[in-house]
């Protein structure tokens, strides 16, 4: 008998798809300052992850099912639609995943200087180590996760410890004064990777005991977390008089250094180390299941969806994902990011739209959770994300150059689901 997840565990993964803890956040300060970072840090989360959150649960509450969001727009849409769900999800997990790595040698050359000079073959080993726990199964990364949260937590829970004994407790006044709208942009675009893929750890519904009402805790008290530990590492930062620029270019690390020593330094470095692993490991469990499930619809090889004999996860697909993310550790961290959100968005909406219609079409279906929202309400709370998305977006065709770069690869990705979606449709009506 395969064992299931249970809330705590999965709210460890949730916590490292999600987030992973600050390491990420470093730039905030650099595009808004210390009399902004704060405002953002919570308007942006209330208005891009809030309404997200709610629109996953009762689409998971209504189909708690392997795939998760291909099935929701299958369901909704039908098979075309479905199609370009998962291939702008993993055309922006490779990205997602690709950031990780970079990460990890950046936290470990705080312990091995010049480690850097080696990125590729360290990165190749966080890759292939992370694809064979995932070809284990979803309970191990549970467990795995949930050391990883405890050393992901603890440095910055003693980071705002020393940092509150040490300076009064008060945040500087926020607001908007002498920002442009193009750094905004960028800070919102930090803030909203920081926060993105709720819907990506619905995709293993399957493998979670009570799913329904496991996904509500966890959920719950994952966003809980990673909103209060963001807060406190920017709090600590700002208390600290770290220059922005420094945090940008040294991480954490140099905060821990300024507050507490080398020793607290080191310990962030360890906590970073253990984000990457854990963020990589818990993005891999989601994206895995996705090119399995539109192979069972004749939409990708016959060979992805392939199960392991032994732990029956799609071990066939966490080798070809990690194939692809493999060669791209390669790419910037800024252009990913960029990327990553953009195409995040295309993708996200599609399942906002999805809810609707399913409203309309299965008005009903059980839904354990649900939102307490005619359509037109639903409506109404899309345009809260969808703004804060404009505005990330927008900010880049204003700037000098280098956010646009980035946001034209990724419309050029989003289109390319549809000149594959043509080859696609042809090879099904031969088949007929």
């Amino acid at each position: 008998m395969i064992k299931k997840l249970r809330t705590i565990p999965l709210a460890a993964i949730i916590f490292l798809t999600v987030s992973g803890g600050p390491y990420g956040l470093e730039p905030l300060l650099t595009y808004s300052g210390q009399h902004l970072t704060f405002l953002l840090l919570l308007i942006v989360p209330l208005l891009w992850d809030v309404p997200t959150i709610f629109v996953v649960l009762e689409l998971n509450s209504m189909m708690p099912v392997k795939g998760g969001y291909y099935y929701w727009v299958k369901r909704a849409f039908g098979l075309r639609w479905a199609f370009f769900e998962g291939w702008w999800t993993w055309l922006y997990t490779f990205v997602d995943l690709a950031i990780y790595p970079v990460l990890f040698v950046q936290y470990a050359a705080f312990f091995f200087p010049g480690l850097e000079a080696y990125k590729l073959p360290v990165c190749l080993a966080v890759i292939w180590f992370s694809a064979l726990l995932n070809i284990r199964g979803a309970v191990p990364v549970g467990k795995v996760s949930l050391l990883l949260v405890c050393l992901v937590l603890l440095p910055f829970a003693i980071l705002f410890g020393i940092v509150v004994w040490q300076h009064p407790l008060a945040l500087p006044p926020q607001h908007f004064h002498g920002t442009s709208f193009s750094t905004v942009g960028l800070a919102v675009y930090t803030i909203m990777w920081n926060f993105l893929g709720w819907d990506n750890t619905m995709t293993y519904a399957q493998d979670v005991r009570r799913p329904v009402w496991s996904y509500i805790s966890s959920v719950a008290i994952a966003f809980a977390t990673i909103l209060t530990v963001y807060m406190l590492a920017m709090y600590a930062a700002v208390k600290t008089g770290i220059p922005p620029e420094m945090l940008q270019e040294k991480g954490f690390p140099a905060v821990g250094m300024l507050a507490g020593g080398n020793w607290l330094a080191a310990l962030i470095a360890a906590g970073g180390m253990a984000s990457a692993l854990g963020l990589y490991s818990g993005v891999l469990l989601s994206v895995s299941r996705i090119p399995e499930v539109m192979a069972n619809d004749q939409l990708l090889p016959q060979k992805l969806n392939k199960l392991h004999s032994h732990y029956g996860t799609p071990y066939i697909s966490i080798i070809i994902c990690s194939a692809v993310v493999s060669v791209m550790v390669l790419l910037t961290f800024e252009s990913l990011v960029i990327i990553d959100v953009t195409l995040y968005g295309a993708a996200l909406f599609l399942e906002y739209f999805s809810l609707i219609q399913l409203r309309k079409i299965a008005p009903n279906d059980v839904r354990p959770f649900k939102i307490r929202l005619n359509k037109k309400g639903l409506m109404c709370m899309t345009l809260f994300p969808l703004t804060v998305y404009v505005i990330a977006v927008g900010s880049a065709f204003i700037s000098d150059g280098k956010m646009l770069k980035p946001v034209l690869f990724a419309i050029a990705a989003l289109l390319s689901a549809e000149l594959v979606w043509q080859v696609i449709k042809r090879r099904l009506i031969s088949q007929k």
